[in-house]
């Protein structure tokens, strides 16, 4: 094996994009952010299109604009720019990406680059209907869908879709749920009146996908689902894509009562063997996972052992015979005992997200499983 990986089981994206789409009516767009939450864009893409997905979804417009160079022509949506990326919605409209508008300023923009162009744009107009973070606030939401049905009548863009996103979808039953539905719909209703008709509405993130039909509209925006991982509890048809592992980098017997690591804030009890692991803080292994990480290695469970530092952590294994070279797992599926994501993030106080997507560029991606 190679010294760090992060072993991506494509068929499992791929089975858990089809398992999303048999559970709803609506089309699936997965949502491939942040390199594909850490597992890769391009791959993860191809994977969850072969899985049933129709749509893909970045945040950024560079991965939208990524995508296409990768050959990559399923429809895409990209939502997340500043006035600074005039000229990269431009490119992104050249190239067939919607993009999202959430106030008339990003309208402006949009129009100007459609102008530019000389082909209509394609929007997503985005509602904020109690997240309070991007989209567009309920006060101003009549002026933009005004000046967008100006702008469509100008020939100028097609709104394609409305769109929103919710705040506490992964706590079913929390009152704000209906809330968001309900604005949801008025701003479709308000949007109807003014002769704006979206060919896509969409609202459902990974847990209203799992556990929210009615919230399902034409169109669903699974994100860390694709990857195996559920934002909710429940047993769902979801297998983890992602193993974090690397091999032991060094291998020895010490006596006790020798600190270990930074600071010495574990030393040992007893003889024990010590196994370096060549992975660390820049690789994305958390540094408050210090003396609580958990690994896997030659059939036993063990935390790290004092402080993660920059490049490696340190695992107390006792008397177990290790090797240089065996493999050191910090998570995966948990098929056969060793941690998952989940338990990653249980240890440190986090999310799963945060686990996957922190792993860094310098832990190798390696591919396996038939994506098609």
């Amino acid at each position: 094996m190679l010294r760090t990986e992060a072993v991506v089981d494509l068929s499992a994206i791929r089975a858990n994009v089809a398992s999303l789409k048999a559970g709803t009516a609506a089309d699936v767009m997965a949502v491939v952010k942040a390199d594909g939450y850490g597992h890769g864009l391009v791959p993860s893409a191809r994977a969850a299109l072969a899985g049933g997905a129709t749509w893909l979804g970045t945040a950024v417009v560079d991965e939208a604009l990524a995508l296409r160079a990768a050959g990559i022509t399923a429809p895409l949506l990209s939502w997340l720019w500043t006035p600074g990326e005039a000229d990269t919605v431009r490119r992104a409209l050249e190239a067939g990406i919607d993009i999202s508008v959430s106030s008339t300023w990003q309208l402006d923009t949009v129009t100007a680059a459609a102008r530019a162009s000389g082909r209509p744009a394609r929007v997503h107009l985005k509602i904020d209907t109690g997240l309070s973070r991007n989209g567009c606030y309920v006060d101003d939401w009549p002026a933009l869908v005004t000046a967008t049905a100006r702008a469509e009548a100008a020939g100028e863009v097609t709104a394609t879709g409305i769109w929103s996103h919710f705040a506490y979808a992964d706590e079913p039953g929390n009152p704000t749920i209906a809330k968001q539905i309900a604005a949801f719909r008025a701003a479709l209703d308000v949007a109807g009146r003014e002769g704006v008709v979206p060919q896509v509405r969409h609202l459902a993130n990974s847990a209203a996908t799992l556990t929210l039909p009615e919230a399902h509209f034409d169109l669903v925006r699974p994100g860390i689902a694709v990857y195996g991982l559920s934002p909710v509890a429940g047993q769902f048809d979801l297998t983890p894509a992602m193993t974090l592992r690397a091999g032991a980098a060094s291998v020895k017997r010490v006596r006790a009562g020798e600190g270990v690591s930074y600071g010495h804030e574990y030393t040992t009890t007893r003889d024990t063997t010590l196994v370096l692991v060549p992975l660390g803080y820049a690789d994305g292994v958390p540094r408050h996972a210090s003396k609580v990480g958990p690994v896997w290695l030659n059939g036993a469970r063990f935390a790290l052992a004092g402080r993660v530092c920059m490049d490696q952590v340190i695992v107390d294994v006792g008397d177990l015979p290790v090797a240089p070279g065996d493999p050191v797992v910090l998570f995966g599926p948990g098929r056969d005992g060793e941690p998952t994501a989940q338990d990653w993030a249980d240890a440190v106080g986090t999310i799963h997200y945060e686990i996957v997507t922190r792993i860094g560029p310098r832990v190798q991606r390696v591919y396996v499983g038939d994506p098609a």
